[in-house]
């Protein structure tokens, strides 16, 4: 199978699979494949944090032009995976320019696989546009063309908990990956003092707890395979619910704006997480660590580019400000794609680790603050 992931990540992926079972695991760009059974297929879809989506490969066939594409896709026994009442969609990606674009390419594989049913049954399936019930994905690189049966429907950051959200609210696959980058070992308090609609405090809590990442996911696109199993769905799922536990440290939340802090709420509210995050209306700029002389981790997505209404500069330079005077003996990690802020923070990063916040460059820096000098 291959696990979709975003860039940065793919080493937590590929840790997080080797911990819930997964053999065979080998990191690629922007993806991790490994090897499991059906029963693994479901565990992964349930529980990956930093799983965009998972696939299954059903077909490979080396291909040098359109006209090759085609004819590999009329063998392929697309029959096995739908009937006459699927709707399916088909994507393409490519590293290769077997197509002037990926629309045109999708739509031959449409007609691949709508001539073979033709020829077979005298009959097509319709294809789902806006929420098919089978998704076939297709990639071409120089090794050649894999297709791909969706397992995951909807793309797994959609957690189903963030029923508010602000501008540009963080991808919830990106938020866990930073939760496990910055080294949080659920022993001390997480601040997030920006938190907006509260997804950093969310992923936090859920991986605290060990509360599966996908609890309140409605469906997932295996259910309406032809070989989906439900009971063994049922069985896994009451498993790792029984691994849920306590998280007996506080998470915490500031936002200076009410609407942020009002959304963060309800967003707490939806994911069953309210007695373990509290969130207030406070401008950190105006606030100090509440225990001195405990450790605390904090962790923040602040706002910058499109979102930002005041001069980077001076924001980060009060920014770095307030963690010097007012929050020894922290942790802190933020990720930001404001390089020209980072500059001016005041700070020496002790570590910086490339990722990408939606189409946004960005860097997840660190900053250890230590209670007297650093010696």
């Amino acid at each position: 199978m291959v696990a979709k992931t975003l860039f940065g990540l793919e080493q937590v992926l590929e840790n997080e699979l080797k911990l819930l079972g997964a053999v065979s695991v080998k990191q690629g760009v922007r993806n991790v494949r490994f090897t499991g059974d059906t029963g693994f297929m479901y565990k992964a879809n349930l529980c990956c944090r930093t799983a965009l989506r998972i696939l299954k490969p059903i077909y490979f066939d080396h291909v040098k032009s359109a006209d090759a594409y085609y004819h590999s896709l009329s063998r392929l026994a697309w029959e096995d995976y739908i009937t006459l009442d699927t709707r399916f969609s088909v994507q393409v990606t490519q590293s290769v320019p077997i197509f002037r674009n990926t629309m045109f390419a999708a739509q031959r594989a449409k007609d691949a696989l709508v001539d073979r049913f033709r020829k077979i049954y005298g009959n097509r399936p319709s294809v789902g546009r806006e929420d098919p019930d089978i998704t076939f994905f297709i990639h071409l690189s120089p090794k050649g063309m894999e297709v791909s049966i969706d397992s995951s429907g909807k793309p797994l950051n959609q957690r189903g908990y963030r029923t508010q959200t602000n501008i540009a609210p963080i991808n919830e696959v990106l938020a866990a990956g930073l939760v496990t980058l910055s080294g949080w070992k659920h022993t001390s308090p997480f601040l997030d003092p920006m938190c907006g609609s509260g997804t950093l405090l969310i992923e936090a809590a859920m991986q605290a707890c060990n509360i599966p990442s996908q609890i309140n996911r409605k469906q997932f696109a295996f259910e309406k395979w032809n070989d989906y199993d439900a009971d063994l769905f049922a069985t896994i799922r009451m498993a790792m619910l029984n691994k849920v536990k306590e998280c007996f440290v506080p998470l915490m939340g500031y936002d200076k704006a009410p609407s942020a802090v009002q959304k963060a709420q309800q967003n707490l509210k939806a994911a069953k997480l309210s007695d373990y995050i509290s969130i207030e209306r406070r401008d950190f700029f105006k606030t100090k660590k509440n225990h001195p002389e405990q450790h605390l981790h904090l962790l923040t997505n602040p706002p910058y580019g499109e979102r930002l209404n005041v001069d980077p500069i001076l924001f980060y330079k009060q920014m770095g400000n307030t963690l010097k005077q007012h929050y020894q003996n922290t942790d802190v990690w933020m990720i930001t794609a404001s390089m020209e802020g980072l500059k001016n923070f005041g700070l020496r990063t002790s570590r910086k680790i490339k990722l990408f916040n939606g189409k946004l460059e960005s860097r997840l820096v660190y900053y250890p603050i230590y209670s007297g000098s650093k010696s």
